[in-house]
């Protein structure tokens, strides 16, 4: 991977031109992704705002959400199709999902929707295996997984189901749906937790 000299500017480079030339960490992946970011607290303040009214807000806070994790994609095929990727991009992008997902978590939990146990489980998953990365990990390298990803896109769906009020012209029957797909998000999130720390308790240390 092309790198920048410490005397060049990082923000110096390929913007969305295809090449093998450094990239800018403002490149076009890079900026949706920190847009993502940025659409979190505007979806959260539209949740907060209907007060569990399921009126136009709650709308448009759902509909926000979905633009906003529909992205997850468009970033990574783009740093990846245009050799834009970066280390500042490889950082910001799970961490836009973190941010994005567990916020939606923690406003349905605010406005009396979610039960704030499953928040703690998953937030804790997630500041856990961090944390875990962060202590551990530093001097090991873990194969990649497809549970993290199975993981996210569960959570998205799920996410989405909850934040979008169907229920008001679908009947109640989306509560018990929206139920099973709550539940299969905890059970996902916690084995791939699990998985993540017996991979790297076993991941060889880098030479």
């Amino acid at each position: 991977m092309a790198t920048h000299s410490p005397q060049e500017s990082p923000f110096r480079g390929r913007v969305l031109a295809r090449g093998e030339s450094p990239a800018s960490i403002a490149n076009i992946a890079n900026i949706i992704t920190v847009a993502r970011i940025a659409l979190t607290p505007v979806f959260l303040v539209a949740v907060l705002v209907d007060e569990g009214q399921h009126g136009p807000w709650r709308w448009a806070a759902a509909l926000l959400f979905i633009f906003a994790i529909a992205t997850d994609g468009v970033d990574g095929a783009l740093a990846r199709s245009r050799n834009l990727v970066t280390p500042l991009g490889i950082l910001l992008d799970p961490i836009a999902d973190k941010v994005l997902i567990g916020g939606a978590l923690v406003a349905l939990a605010w406005v009396g929707e979610l039960p704030w146990w499953v928040v703690a489980v998953i937030l804790g998953r997630e500041v856990g295996i961090t944390v875990f990365r962060f202590l551990r990990l530093r001097d090991r390298v873990i194969p990649a997984s497809r549970g993290g990803k199975l993981k996210t896109i569960i959570q998205s769906v799920a996410v989405s189901s909850w934040l979008l009020p169907t229920w008001v012209f679908a009947g109640s029957w989306v509560f018990v749906a929206n139920d099973v797909l709550m539940g299969a998000v905890v059970v996902i999130t916690l084995w791939t937790g699990i998985d993540y720390l017996v991979k790297g308790a076993k991941a060889p240390r880098e030479s």
